[in-house]
């Protein structure tokens, strides 16, 4: 019940901005509130959909998809490059992943929910991009990772993600009253 209640208390917007200079510093201070219970229980709420999110039921996005007429740079190669962009506008709610594929319907309330400074589903865009690495050994054996192989998997997470983050949302308001 302890961290149940301490990891509800880290989502508080309250205790967030009373001690936002301290918990970049320092190691953050619990206080004690009222309703011990009732904060244990909405951490271990948030405790369970957060380490559980892959079972959680993904939110209803649109994923619009269009193809480009490309062509191959080089001879017989199979399928030409598609450029990635994981670009995010959120007041239309739109995430334009590549030149081909665009997830739509993203609530503004799903943008609320952030990991740090920036929101959870930006915090995925910007994990899964392609990254050149600057030695030049790494970067012609290793850097096998492109985005076009795990695009599926990741459109499903980031409607997992919207998901956990509008409930998240959800319970941090019900924090607030």
């Amino acid at each position: 019940d302890i961290f149940h209640y301490i990891y509800a208390v880290l989502h508080n917007p309250a205790y967030i901005k009373k001690y936002k200079l301290n918990l970049k510093r320092d190691f953050p201070r619990i206080p004690f509130y009222n309703n011990f219970k009732t904060w244990a229980n909405w951490g271990k709420a948030l405790m369970d959909m957060h380490i559980n999110y892959e079972n959680i039921k993904p939110f209803n996005l649109k994923v619009i998809e269009t193809k480009v007429t490309r062509f191959c740079k080089k001879p017989f190669e199979s399928k030409p490059d598609i450029k990635v962009k994981l670009k995010a506008d959120k007041l239309s709610g739109i995430i334009e992943l590549d030149e081909e594929t665009t997830i739509s319907g993203i609530p503004k309330q799903a943008w609320e929910y952030k990991l740090g400074n920036r929101s959870a589903i930006e915090w995925i865009l910007d994990q899964y991009k392609e990254k050149k690495p600057k030695d030049p050994t790494i970067a012609k054996q290793f850097n096998t990772y492109r985005f076009a192989d795990y695009k599926k998997d990741i459109i499903e997470l980031i409607k997992k993600v919207c998901a956990v983050s509008l409930e998240t949302v959800k319970f941090i308001e019900e924090m607030e009253r």
